[in-house]
């Protein structure tokens, strides 16, 4: 019986995310851009030269 209380006092909490799940996502963000560098380098590159190009256009 205490089991299902403990359960429902679980489920009612709303005390939001705390620090450790957003230092969690922090990590994982930081260590997709280290291993991704080169492809969003270029790709910013690449986004970069299309913007200049077509706003000679202008």
């Amino acid at each position: 019986m205490w089991r299902i209380w403990y359960i429902s006092q679980v489920l009612r909490e709303k005390r939001g995310i705390g620090v450790v799940e957003v230092i969690l996502i922090l990590v994982v963000l930081i260590g997709l851009v280290i291993i991704f560098k080169s492809q969003l380098t270029s790709l910013v590159q690449i986004i970069f030269q299309k913007i200049t190009s077509e706003s000679s256009g202008i």
